[in-house]
């Protein structure tokens, strides 16, 4: 019997359909086999410091000279702030430039308006904890009633020469319950007397006038650019700390002082890991040091292998200063600005890399902080607030001398200090959190001490690790994204390297 011929036909599109389909499974179940062998097994306990410290000494007398750095009262207070603003503004707006030489008349200062309650109330409304407003920048124009230079509001047509900015916005700020600090710029670009001993004279006098005529200052912020064709001056800078730590015993001397230093860049970025613990002589006005092997942007300021050949340490926190804008400080027509999303990453990435950030914001020739950076600053609050919005509540338990106080890491109301054990604390949900955030602190009133740890999230089967980090210090915004965000009851943190038994102030959780 004669078979009947059976004709096959062949649909090439239908083919290729079936083919991807079926190479998009494998490929899936690549991914998620490869995630459960990356992330599988149980938690390592003797990761614990007690028993290996990552090779580095736990207690001996090396760790107890680095603990024993701690802040003074008011970089603690300044810790506090966390987010503030700068506002550059003067004779640089109205000449379109970014630094001025000088030579602009002051008639060219003539704003029809300077709506300084606008600023606050803007800044206010994203987040901010204080302003610092630029009284004098490297042109040397002043906006206050100055009594030694000519070169000032005073001769300016802004309310017939009888205007003061720095008192109106000082005003504002008291009104809107926001702190209020002086940028005094040391490179004067109008003065003669600039390169001569005569110009510390006039300095000291100015900021005398700063420190003494408009209330409470929080920061004094001295800045260290100059030109490159700049002489070498020697500022008294001494003399100028000891000034406004007497006349403002609460305000920090930053960037070229004595309490806060510059984070090194002007992008928003932080280190892996941001030591406040470093050397004396970490920063000067040019970035140099007295320590020719670091400057102000070394990428290593503080680990246990750099400063162990350092006798004289001091604390000095980082500072992160970037602009809304690319790369203008002064508001200009063409300026393009940075995204919401931009501004919110380095939010989490400055503030959450223990260092503070000085976000800018220019007011235009209007003498209003403009239209576009208002919605920027809306959409830029509105991220940061939707990150925070879920907060999970937990119960914890670990190894700490008293479980009534470690409880109160839950709302940052008293620090607990980890005494025993692996040093890990375990946190227990009511229910499965699919957990996307989490923000320890370490209470630094006890020096910084955390240089490890781990975090792990319980699964069926074991604990798997969504994040390894090193420092901690004053805040560490942990962002987990996909495969590490984990739907889960329960999450362990390990601190697997620390200076002696830690002290955590808060850890919080977010969905």
């Amino acid at each position: 019997m004669k078979k009947p011929k059976i004709k096959i036909k062949f649909n090439k599109k239908k083919f290729k359909r079936v083919m991807l389909s079926l190479l998009c499974i494998v490929l899936v179940a690549g991914i998620v086999t490869s995630s459960v062998l990356f992330f599988g097994g149980k938690i390592d306990r003797t990761r614990g410091f007690d028993i290996s410290n990552n090779g580095y000494s736990f207690e001996n007398s090396e760790v107890k000279r680095l603990i024993s750095v701690v802040p003074s009262s008011r970089q603690l207070a300044f810790d506090e702030l966390e987010y503030y603003n700068f506002i550059h503004y003067g004779m640089n707006t109205f000449t379109d430039d970014e630094w001025g030489d000088g030579t602009a008349d002051p008639h060219e200062f003539n704003p029809e308006n300077v709506d300084t309650d606008q600023w606050c109330q803007v800044l206010k409304d994203s987040g901010s904890k204080g302003i610092i407003f630029t009284a004098k920048h490297h042109d040397g124009f002043c906006l206050w009633q100055t009594e030694y230079t000519d070169y000032s509001i005073k001769n300016s047509p802004y309310m017939n020469g009888e205007g003061d900015i720095v008192k109106q916005l000082a005003d504002s700020c008291k009104k809107y319950d926001l702190k209020f600090g002086i940028y005094l710029s040391p490179w004067d670009r109008n003065n003669p007397d600039y390169g001569t001993d005569a110009y510390n004279e006039y300095f000291v006098n100015q900021l005398t006038e700063l420190c003494t005529n408009y209330g409470e200052l929080f920061c004094v912020w001295f800045d260290g650019a100059k030109g490159d064709d700049v002489e070498d001056f020697d500022y008294d800078f001494d003399r100028y700390f000891d000034l406004v730590h007497r006349l403002q015993p609460n305000a920090v001397t930053s960037i070229c002082g004595t309490d806060v230093r510059w984070i090194g860049n002007e992008a928003g970025s932080v280190r892996e890991s941001e030591w406040s613990v470093v050397p004396f002589g970490t920063v000067s006005v040019d970035g140099t040091t007295d320590l020719p092997e670091i400057t102000s942007t070394s990428p290593d300021l503080g680990s246990r292998d750099l400063i162990k050949d350092y006798q004289n340490l001091r604390w000095y926190p980082a500072e992160a200063d970037t602009s809304i804008f690319k790369s203008d400080w002064f508001y200009h027509d063409n300026s393009k600005l940075k995204s919401a999303k931009e501004l919110a990453d380095i939010y989490f990435d400055t503030v959450g890399g223990n260092a503070s950030l000085l976000l800018n914001v220019p007011p235009s020739k209007n003498g209003i902080i403009e239209e576009n950076e208002v919605k920027t600053l809306q959409k830029f609050k509105s991220i940061i607030d939707e990150t925070f919005e879920n907060k999970v509540d937990y119960t914890v338990s670990g190894d700490t001398s008293n479980d009534t106080i470690l409880s109160g890491i839950k709302d940052g109301s008293e620090s607990a200090q980890l005494v025993t054990g692996d040093a890990m604390l375990t946190f227990k949900f009511d229910q499965k959190e699919k957990i996307k955030t989490i923000v320890l602190e370490e209470d630094i009133s006890k020096s910084q001490r955390i240089e490890g740890f781990e975090i792990y999230a319980k699964v069926p089967g074991g604990y798997k690790k969504v994040y390894k980090g090193t420092t901690i210090g004053s805040k560490k915004i942990v962002r987990l994204n996909f495969p590490y965000v984990r739907n889960s009851d329960e999450f362990v943190i390990m601190f697997t390297q620390t200076r002696s038994y830690p002290f955590i102030k808060s850890i919080q959780f977010y969905s």
